[in-house]
């Protein structure tokens, strides 16, 4: 799989949206807007355990993560899993919190982890 150059690590670090795609029940795409942070070769999303996108995960794994700023894109393929463990959802909070504000308090928040398979980015961000 291709790697992250310095410049594609900044790029995901900096405070861009991205769109988290999921398969629907129904056999389409579901793409809705998050926020995500990437550690330790995990793209994490924080929402709430009664989401659609939850939802479709526990069902089909299938997900891919994707940020464009200007010119610049990236795309993390790959397979998702929930995560309730509460030191799990502490930390995705944390890494969320850094880049983007401290969520609000939800006691039905989940983690999820999008392990990437398949990297895919404008040139400059990818080796």
């Amino acid at each position: 799989m291709r790697e992250l150059t310095v410049a594609g690590a900044e790029f995901v670090r900096e405070r861009h949206l991205g769109t988290l795609s999921t398969m629907s029940r129904r056999g389409g795409i579901h793409a809705v807007p998050v926020g995500f942070t990437v550690n330790d070769g995990i793209v994490r999303i924080i929402t709430s355990r009664t989401s659609q996108k939850v939802q479709n995960i526990l069902r089909d794994g299938t997900a891919t993560v994707s940020a464009v700023h200007g010119a610049n894109w990236i795309a993390f393929q790959g397979t998702a899993s929930i995560h309730d463990d509460p030191a799990e959802v502490a930390r995705a909070v944390a890494l969320y919190a850094e880049k983007y504000r401290q969520p609000r308090e939800n006691p039905l928040r989940v983690a999820i982890h999008v392990v990437p398979d398949r990297l895919m980015g404008s040139a400059g961000l990818l080796v």
